[in-house]
């Protein structure tokens, strides 16, 4: 299955939070759109693993996703190095994505900086038809996606450029929402008797709607996605920037 975005996430709900409005605008554009989670999020203080794999399938099913895959990283311990390359290598070699979404390239908890890094550096090397990865026994082809932007997590950060979400922005919520074990969702019955964390409190999702709103307002809509890109970018025409 040929992807046409891929996005790669240290933890199921990280593309929740961050890209859900772009992926599900670009799902109802006809673009194939699909996630690869490095780890299950087993060291959060709320839910458990078993939980995060159901919220993340109902999350999936919500945004209209192609595929999701779950890596299985060590949560909090896995690092940029070769053995943790080359899954990442193999999962872009697979999917063969045009362009690649992955976390920011700096925040708040480690394991996000550490996504993007390892996710970087994954797309570069997946390129390089010397390095040998396989797939159901298959020698796979060197495949670099065109393009690799960061999206934007905790910590503010200036994007580099934004995208109107403001039509799905009640998409996006729901599919945040359905880690109802992790994010304030109104329904007392959903887990939220547990600890409370940075995330789970109602504060923390008009944060998302604040922040959204910030985005969208430098571009005149509603709501907006930021993301960062070290690339240079380029259009045909000016007036695709207005």
């Amino acid at each position: 299955m040929k992807l046409d975005i891929l996005v790669l996430a240290a933890h199921p709900d990280d593309a929740e939070l961050s890209c859900s409005g772009t992926i599900v605008k670009h799902i109802r554009a006809g673009k194939s759109v699909g996630i690869v989670d490095f780890t299950r999020g087993e060291l959060g203080t709320r839910g458990s693993a078993e939980i995060r794999d159901r919220e993340a399938r109902a999350s999936a099913e919500i945004m209209g996703l192609a595929v999701r895959e779950n890596l299985q990283f060590a949560d909090g311990f896995f690092t940029n190095d070769q053995a943790h390359q080359m899954e990442v290598i193999r999962m872009l070699r697979k999917y063969k994505p045009e362009v690649v979404f992955c976390n920011a390239k700096e925040d708040r908890h480690p394991d996000h900086q550490k996504g993007g890094e390892l996710a970087t550096v994954s797309c570069f090397l997946a390129g390089l038809k010397k390095i040998e990865t396989f797939d159901e026994g298959h020698t796979q082809e060197a495949w670099r996606p065109k393009a690799v932007y960061q999206y934007i997590q905790s910590n503010y950060i200036a994007p580099d450029f934004v995208v109107d979400c403001s039509e799905v922005w009640d998409v996006k919520m729901a599919a945040v929402k359905a880690f109802s074990s992790q994010f304030f969702t109104g329904d007392t019955a959903d887990g939220n008797a547990e600890d409370q964390t940075f995330i789970s409190t109602p504060a923390f999702v008009e944060f998302l709607n604040a922040r959204g709103r910030e985005y969208g307002q430098h571009i005149g809509v509603q709501y907006a996605e930021g993301f960062t890109t070290t690339r240079l970018m380029g259009v045909d025409d000016v007036f695709d920037l207005i």
